[in-house]
């Protein structure tokens, strides 16, 4: 008989309850309120912004989480000095599940932005609470429970779609296949939906959505809300991989007023990468969605402001007589409006170059290798396609679960791009075959069954093709700058953002007060490493920016401007967009 698998909740229990002493209580109560519940009564609903972190003073407090029929299973039952409250709290976003009184209840309430303050002030016991927050979502995500229901074949490319968007954004979720599990059926019965209609999801508020975009899911459990048009911040990050994450944690532990955007998730490239091992400090390596899930925390825990997913489409300077501001166009035609800008959206997947690629995407064609698609290829072979680091990261991960990894890689090797270790890797693993100048010339299938075989060229030139199910492109990225046409950043002839025109502020481009970092900035190293170390040396560039005076702001951009026009019409090194 196979062995038991033991949850977070075996092994983690003590972190994830910790009960707090009282001397601890009283050292927290400045930050919150006393309140009062009946026997009974509501103090959180799933899909309902709660009040905060609540710690129980007196009586006991019963947390439930729904299943997809809305019944419920009993979490814990939280007594004196037991606390409330997951992440969700931490960012004031909907609660995951239902909590009432189950006699007579008095609590501290913390709201959440005193709860931030909370974990900055309060070192040791902050950190206690922090790890609890943390421990409890991984035990939600653990459980697939207290998020929305997805209903529609495992399969099914928006089935994929949603599954992957949620997991990216480390939000619980279930999802329950209709031809298989009889409730899921019985609940596209009850809503009347036709089976070319699915997938559905079912909200924790109650809502349902028919194959959503993954805004309108953002929206519906509460991940993004709209963006205050007449707050002006001090910083606003555009991007949310590693270098715009650690432009967020040092900001916002610096004291700047930030907000962060993000079109998808937040890790970028670097959250789909299925294990880093060249990083400082991870001696045995870590995947990207793990480290970039801390990252995401920390930034929280120092009161960044997340609006993720939402798309900035426009950049503008606006000139006032208290200086310089920058607005951003959301794609909802949204504002958001900071004094300064970091750059930090980094780049966009290639694509294969073959005729129906766009027909298997999100189904069999795959831009990342995380658990969810290591699982739909499990025993079977597949085709990746790439030579750098992220492609051998891949491919070794891959090679636990399928049955073989066919690599193909368009040069003669993989020396000029990957790193050694991977190679040795690569090398030393029997069921991944390395193809040296291949290149895909068709995919075989339809969008309803997706891929059903691979064809590719070799060096000989004759033409191969295999049973191949899923593929995976690693062919790199173009920078995403297309939304800064409309204004004066200069980027480069391959479209990355030119830095360096002040010798003072190396990472501000030919904009004063707009800042690049990481991949999307030309003669960056495109390494994790060295995004998150531009990331936190960004922030003291913002802080010499900020505190220049307005006249000097103004002679700094006009040397800029100057500067820039020079460059251009003399070594033409950059291509001006206006």
């Amino acid at each position: 008989m196979a062995a038991r698998t033991n949850s977070i909740f075996d092994t983690r229990g003590p972190q994830i309850f910790p009960i707090l002493e009282a001397s601890e209580i009283e050292r927290v109560r400045r930050f919150g309120e006393v309140r009062h519940y009946s026997a009974g009564q509501a103090i959180s609903r799933a899909g309902e912004i709660g009040p905060g972190l609540i710690i129980v003073l007196r009586g006991k407090i019963e947390v439930i989480r729904r299943d997809d029929s809305h019944a419920g299973d009993l979490v814990v039952t939280h007594g004196p000095g037991a606390f409330m409250g997951e992440l969700a709290q931490l960012a004031g976003r909907p609660s995951l599940v239902d909590a009432h009184a189950q006699d007579a209840v008095e609590a501290l309430i913390i709201p959440s932005d005193r709860l931030r303050a909370l974990l900055v002030a309060e070192a040791e016991l902050g950190e206690r609470i922090m790890r609890a927050l943390i421990l409890r979502r991984v035990s939600l995500l653990e459980a697939g429970v207290g998020g929305p229901v997805i209903i529609g074949r495992p399969d099914n490319g928006d089935v994929l779609r949603l599954e992957g968007f949620l997991r990216r954004n480390g939000h619980p979720r279930q999802t329950l296949n209709p031809e298989t599990d009889p409730e899921a059926r019985a609940l596209v019965e009850r809503f009347h939906v036709d089976p070319g209609e699915l997938p559905i999801v079912l909200c924790p508020g109650g809502q349902m959505l028919r194959n959503p975009s993954e805004i309108e899911l953002a929206r519906c459990i509460g991940l993004v809300r709209a963006i205050d048009p007449h707050r002006l911040y001090d910083v606003a990050i555009v991007g949310a991989g590693p270098a715009g994450l650690a432009a967020g944690v040092y900001a916002g532990s610096e004291g700047l007023s930030t907000l962060m955007l993000d079109c998808r998730a937040f890790g970028g490239q670097a959250g789909a990468s299925a294990r880093i091992e060249n990083y400082l400090g991870f001696p045995t390596g870590i995947s990207g969605m793990a480290l970039m899930a801390r990252a995401y925390n920390q930034a929280q825990k120092f009161g960044v402001e997340m609006a993720i997913p939402d798309e900035v489409v426009r950049l503008e300077a606006l000139e006032g007589a208290d200086g310089r501001r920058f607005r951003l166009t959301l794609s909802n035609d949204e504002h958001a409006v900071a004094r300064s800008v970091v750059i930090a959206c980094g780049a966009r997947y290639r694509r294969l170059d073959v005729a129906n690629l766009d027909a298997f995407e999100g189904s069999s064609v795959h831009y990342w290798a995380s658990p969810l698609e290591a699982k739909l290829c499990t025993n079977q072979e597949v085709a990746l396609v790439g030579a750098g680091n992220s492609a051998g990261q891949a491919a070794v991960y891959l090679s636990g679960h399928a049955s073989k990894v066919w690599m193909l890689v368009r040069g003669p090797g993989l020396a000029a791009s990957m790193s050694k270790y991977l190679i040795d890797r690569i090398a030393a693993t029997p069921n991944i075959e390395l193809l040296t100048r291949t290149e895909i010339t068709h995919l075989t299938g339809s969008r309803q069954a997706g891929v059903e075989s691979v064809g590719w060229r070799g060096r000989d030139g004759e033409t191969q093709q295999r049973p191949i199910r899923h593929v995976f492109l690693f062919l790199g990225a173009d920078p995403s700058t297309g939304w800064l046409k409309d204004c004066d950043v200069a980027v480069d002839d391959k479209g990355f953002v030119a830095t360096g025109n002040d010798p003072l502020l190396p990472l501000q481009t030919t904009v004063p007060g707009v800042f690049a970092i990481g991949d999307v900035r030309a003669g960056s190293v495109k390494r994790v490493g060295g995004a998150i170390g531009e990331g936190a040396a960004v922030v003291s560039q913002i802080h010499a920016y900020l505190a220049q005076p307005t006249a000097a702001r103004a002679r700094a951009d006009s040397r800029a401007r100057a500067g820039v026009r020079a460059t251009v019409s003399k070594e033409q090194p950059v291509e001006l967009r206006r």
